[in-house]
């Protein structure tokens, strides 16, 4: 029967194992050698001369913003060299010359493809054309861009209700490509609005909004070059954002000092070869961090406590520490902050972090002696049970400081996708603002949706559910990029159409719903020219600045569209014409997007000639110490737990980390070379001590399972690489060891997955 058809699908792709190689760790980021490495990637995948022509563009002022990540660019930038090695490694990844079409998925099944690795899926290049995956079959086949219009609205019909349907958002999305496709959803009745910051700095955002006032970092790029102290926390630069390693390296030339709390030494916070100077190029480059604490996996908020106790005993003595002044006018929480923190024990909190006393003492020094300080941070905060609480306890330092609203000084989360901010900015939310509905009313005049829609987490298990039986996603890979990707799967594969606007073939296109359709659309750095004309979209970092983008290069294909037209022909043929949204009038002018954008979202004013250049930054209420949205109209101070994870002796904390050849989930190459990894991810990092302790041996192969719930999670096949991490600490790469984070598994608050701190068991592979 009909109902009973199920495609066999591998989650995972082949496991078996490559010929790993593995070196010392380097001690030295960037330098001639990432420059080799990213113009070997980028010329194998573009040509010379397309690679050539495309970085002279890439984040420059008429030219496109990188597809990587959101780290800022400079007002005073290169003008020929402002880019990283993961910059054009993204950028040859969307830009490449390998293509598939109808004739390949005809060559092609599904069921085929799964069998491949993530690495080999991404190697096959661009989609093409529009496909559809109907039911009952293993192959996709060509569809017309009207049909597959037709086809989404005819699926929206059948919905019992809107809130049936599940519309998720990557963040490499435009400005005007999130703020469409937010509107549409909400024309539609539904909230559903998951997106990839529930999955990573959801927590930053509550944090921050609860004590702060806003969810978005305070500090400006301007800010590092003459910051004091710098604290990065739970990030790695090096891999992950490396153009922030020359704002660091410019803090460092101005007398600054920069602290690194990771469990794991990284290489870009030990040594930045910078390749656009002669330091960097033919000197030894700049030692980044003065001081490194290795964590343990979890207790950061031991080592922020410590640090606070410690200060608040020398501010005793000398009144000079923390900035009274600040603290009396701007905070509230002070008196019960040093109270609770007269229950800790220094001994007990330094025995929690792993860190050495005299690690502790030296940074102690710093923060007593110097006013200007800015905390970074990445997953490594916020991916855990208590990831909100993670961000406020290091907040609680800076509000000691009165670090906060003054020059050089505040937060900043460092954002992974290059737009997931903004995208956030223009509406993509799956809670309920008043105010947003309210202007949405007044200038686009339907009436939002009142009622709370699904974050990730919920999404997937209302899909696995039943709940949700349409799932739109606006690029991204959902399936690797979620938790419990058994879980996920099989959520996915309750749906009766789930609908991917994609560049590149991934495995959430093999993974689908009974019909499934395939939107091929623009890269950042393609053309995008409608009628004669070419349209530009706008992107915000991760410092709130909003600013152009432009492609330059020839799309992959006449049979592609751009995002903005893909959602507004969408909601065009759904909401049909009378809608009082003009949907196809915006799918061909942007600017009428950017006027509604002014119109609706808050802050945004005049994008049109604002963007331009360097672009402008949005308002934020801590930079203006403004804390009227708070209680009392100040910004709080917040009393934390420490986390409590209680080991077995045969059981780990296990943290999910990138390779330096990926991005997200991305991969690149099957090299880190940075840890000293080459030709293979399925590996897992252990301490030498407990790999004796546990009567194991380096390179032999084992299985990873965790046990939440009563339930076996197990991720199989992995070699372990003795390193340098923490006793009872282990890590390996994502996605392959999501299938180990239960979906259920998140942060207070934030449900943002526990990815960073996973309770698991190593036992020899069967």
């Amino acid at each position: 029967m009909a109902s009973s058809f199920r495609r066999k699908v591998s989650i995972s792709g082949s496991k078996d194992f490559l010929d790993l190689r593995l070196e010392s760790p380097m001690k030295k980021a960037a330098g001639m050698l990432g420059v080799k490495e990213a113009l070997k990637h980028g010329f194998k995948e573009m040509g010379v001369i397309k690679s050539m022509g495309a970085l002279l563009q890439m984040n420059q002022d008429k030219g496109f913003e990188c597809p990587s990540c959101a780290w800022p660019i400079p007002d005073k930038q290169s003008n020929f060299a402002e880019y990283c090695e993961n910059g054009v490694k993204a950028l040859a990844d969307e830009a490449t010359s390998s293509q598939i079409n109808a004739s390949f998925f005809k060559e092609n099944s599904v069921e085929k493809l799964s069998e491949l690795t993530d690495y080999q899926l991404n190697k096959f290049g661009r989609i093409t054309e529009p496909m559809v995956l109907r039911a009952n079959s293993v192959h996709y086949e060509p569809i017309t861009w009207q049909e597959s219009y037709t086809l989404i609205s005819e699926e929206l019909k059948k919905l019992s209700s809107p809130d049936q349907a599940v519309f998720y958002t990557s963040g490499r999305s435009s400005n005007e490509a999130a703020f469409l496709y937010g509107m549409f959803a909400r024309a539609l009745g539904t909230n559903n609005m998951p997106d990839c910051s529930n999955m990573c700095h959801e927590s930053s955002g509550v944090a921050l909004s609860e004590t702060l006032g806003m969810g978005k970092g305070s500090a400006t790029l301007e800010d590092f070059y003459e910051a004091e102290v710098i604290i990065v926390a739970g990030q790695n630069p090096g891999t992950n954002h490396p153009r922030m390693l020359s704002a660091l390296e410019k803090c460092k030339e101005n007398g600054g000092k920069v602290i690194s709390i990771n469990p794991l030494e990284e290489a870009g916070l030990v040594n930045f070869k910078n390749p656009q100077n002669l330091k960097g190029v033919f000197g030894p480059g700049q030692d980044i961090a003065d001081i490194h604490l290795p964590v343990k996996i979890n207790q950061d908020i031991a080592i922020a406590k410590l640090l606070i106790k410690k200060l608040a005993i020398l501010d005793k003595l000398n009144k000079g520490v923390f900035d009274h002044d600040f603290i009396k006018k701007y905070t509230d929480g002070y008196e019960a902050l040093m109270a609770d923190i007269e229950n800790y024990d220094e001994e007990e909190l330094l025995s929690k972090s792993g860190v050495s006393k005299e690690k502790i003492e030296e940074t102690v020094k710093l923060l007593a002696t110097n006013s200007k300080i800015i905390i970074c941070w990445a997953m490594g905060l916020t991916q855990h049970k208590n990831g909100v609480e993670n961000i406020k306890e290091f907040v609680n330092i800076l509000l000691l400081k009165g670090a906060i609203g003054k020059p050089n000084t505040g937060t900043c989360p460092v954002r992974g996708h290059s737009n997931v901010q903004g995208d956030r900015s223009v509406g993509i939310m799956h809670f309920v603002n008043k105010d947003l509905n309210t202007r949405i009313k007044q200038h686009l005049g339907f009436n939002a949706p009142t009622k709370e829609g699904y974050d990730t987490v919920e999404a997937i298990h209302a899909m696995h559910e039943g709940k949700a039986k349409f799932f739109m996603c606006l690029g991204g890979n959902f399936l690797m990029a979620a938790s419990d990707t058994q879980y996920t799967a099989e959520a996915i594969e309750q749906c009766n159409l789930t609908v991917q606007i994609s560049t590149k073939l991934n495995r959430t296109h093999l993974v689908t719903g009974k019909t499934a359709l395939l939107l091929p659309t623009f890269g950042r750095s393609e053309k995008d020219i409608k009628n004669g004309k070419q349209r530009y979209v706008t992107i915000e970092n991760s410092m709130g600045r909003v600013r152009q983008s432009m492609g330059i290069l020839k799309p992959a294909s006449g049979a592609i569209k751009s995002e903005p037209e893909i959602i507004a022909e969408i909601a065009a043929t759904h909401l049909t014409d009378n809608h009082s949204v003009p949907w196809r009038a915006m799918a061909n002018d942007y600017e009428l997007i950017r006027t509604k954008i002014d119109q609706v979202i808050k802050g945004y004013n005049n994008t049109k000639d604002r963007s331009k250049g360097k672009g402008y930054y949005l308002p934020h209420n801590a930079r203006e110490l403004d804390f009227s949205m708070l209680p009392n109209g100040r910004a709080q101070m917040s009393i934390n737990k420490l986390p409590s994870h209680n080991l077995e002796k045969d059981e780990f904390l296990l943290m999910t980390i990138r390779s330096h050849d990926q991005f997200n989930t991305t991969i690149y190459g099957l090299d880190d070379r940075y840890r000293g990894v080459y030709n293979e991810r399925r590996v897992l990092f252990m301490n030498p001590e407990d790999i004796k302790q546990q009567g194991f041996s380096p390179l032999q192969i084992v299985d990873i399972t965790s046990f939440y719930d009563n339930k076996k999670r197990t991720a199989t096949n992995f070699k372990i690489v003795a390193y340098k991490i923490p006793r009872g600490n282990i890590a390996a790469y994502y996605p392959e060891t999501n299938i180990v984070v239960p979906y259920n598994q998140y942060a207070d608050k934030s449900n943002t997955p526990i990815s960073k701190s996973v309770k698991v068991k190593i036992s020899t592979s069967k």
